[in-house]
């Protein structure tokens, strides 16, 4: 038989890491797993505290459609006060409103 000289970079020889490397790769702890976000962010409160800072007058839109203009003069966890111009000051509960938005400037 004949053999053929192959040059060396066509030769394959298997590739091992060394052994130092793979004891130390054992070695490590595994990766912590990621925390759960906060649950709250505190964006709530930001927002809050910015309309009532700047005095805007915001349009408080109830979930069955009625719609308020006034300023927040505060707020906690459950309701906020509006106070109203041409109405009486309210006491809505964050549950009533659907969503709230800024008033255009007139």
């Amino acid at each position: 038989m004949r053999e053929e000289k192959r040059p060396e970079a066509l030769i394959r020889r298997p590739i091992h890491p060394p052994t130092g490397e793979v004891r130390e790769l054992l070695r490590r702890p595994p990766a912590a797993k990621k925390n759960t976000p906060p649950e709250q962010t505190n964006a709530e409160q930001f927002y809050y505290s910015k309309q009532m800072q700047a005095k805007t007058h915001m349009i408080v839109v109830l979930t069955d459609g009625e719609q308020l203009e006034g300023i927040i003069e505060w707020y906690d966890r459950d309701c906020l006060k509006l106070n109203r111009e041409n109405g009486p000051n309210l006491m809505l509960y964050k549950h009533c409103i659907k969503y709230l938005y800024k008033a255009e400037p007139e």
